[in-house]
């Protein structure tokens, strides 16, 4: 059986370098973006590589909640019609905003590094327990460390600051992902978080380096801060993809669920507050507010 493989902002960076490593494991992928240039790329140079299964690329804004339901109303209805199992989607997208933005009257980073991923997953649920056993791979950062941690609101209180915001969206998807696997544990369906520890990637370049995307206090530091960040996202995009491509495919994963993947490609233990079933529930009750699976 043909084994098909789902990858969100496949298109570059660390997306891209985790579809090339799908598609030389075998696997059919479907890259996900905006643009469908980039995707027509994307997807040649994949396919340059000789796979057994030829990629193929689908269009759409992941920032748009809209667009994520008919993403899954197409996923859904090709793979119905193919017959094809879904063994592996990974959420690889990702975003950070130096100024306050809003998707749909919410904010920005909480729609892209949360709600779309958690939207999706949750609408791709039906196909990928059909065709278990497939695992669901979410790509967390170590921006967690730094998030505000109460989820009364999409917005914690306070001025704005992209890189704590970010963290927080992450906080929030990483707490969603160790509950899924509780949920889902006993039905074939595999969940991991894959934290690729930092890239040189159209994200990090640029927007990294605005000292408004940290609060006051870290702007004090803001030469440190800036050269840490500096470090941390200089590596290649192929390496921060290995922790993603070794949730989705490593053997010794198999019939295991609700383990975190860290920068090294190997186990490690989830930041504590995304264990607490307090901060679970209040992230599962912003998501079924602010991104509900049926439109009434």
């Amino acid at each position: 059986m043909k084994k098909t493989a789902v990858v969100t902002a496949g298109t570059g960076g660390i997306g891209l370098e985790t579809s090339r490593g799908l598609a030389a494991a075998g696997f059919a992928v479907t890259v996900i973006g905006r643009d469908a240039e980039r995707g027509a790329k994307a997807v040649e140079s994949i396919n340059a590589t000789g796979p057994v299964h030829p990629a193929r690329f689908l269009a759409a804004d992941l920032a748009s909640l809209d667009q994520v339901r008919a993403l899954a109303r197409r996923i859904t209805a090709d793979h119905t019609a193919s017959g094809e199992p879904l063994t592996v989607l990974v959420n690889n997208v990702g975003a950070m905003f130096a100024e306050r933005q809003t998707r749909a009257g919410v904010e920005a980073s909480f729609v892209v590094n949360h709600l779309s991923p958690y939207l999706l997953t949750e609408l791709l649920l039906p196909t990928l327990e059909a065709g278990a056993p497939s695992r669901i791979v979410n790509v967390t950062s170590g921006a967690v460390a730094v998030a505000k941690r109460v989820f009364d609101a999409v917005e914690p209180p306070g001025g704005y600051y992209g890189f704590h915001w970010y963290g927080r969206a992450k906080l929030a998807n990483l707490a969603y992902t160790l509950d899924l696997a509780a949920r889902l544990d006993g039905t074939g369906v595999s969940v991991f978080a894959a934290d690729p520890g930092g890239a040189a990637t159209d994200m990090t370049n640029g927007t990294m380096t605005d000292p408004k995307i940290v609060s006051p206090a870290l702007r004090l530091l803001w030469p440190l801060v800036r050269r840490t960040f500096e470090r941390s996202t200089s590596g290649p995009a192929s390496a921060a993809a290995r922790p993603s491509i070794m949730a989705a495919t490593d053997d010794t994963l198999t019939g295991r669920t609700g383990i975190v993947i860290g920068a090294q490609a190997h186990p490690v233990a989830p930041h504590r507050t995304a264990t607490d079933p307090h901060v679970a529930e209040a992230v599962r009750r912003l998501s079924e507010r602010h991104a509900p699976l049926a439109l009434t």
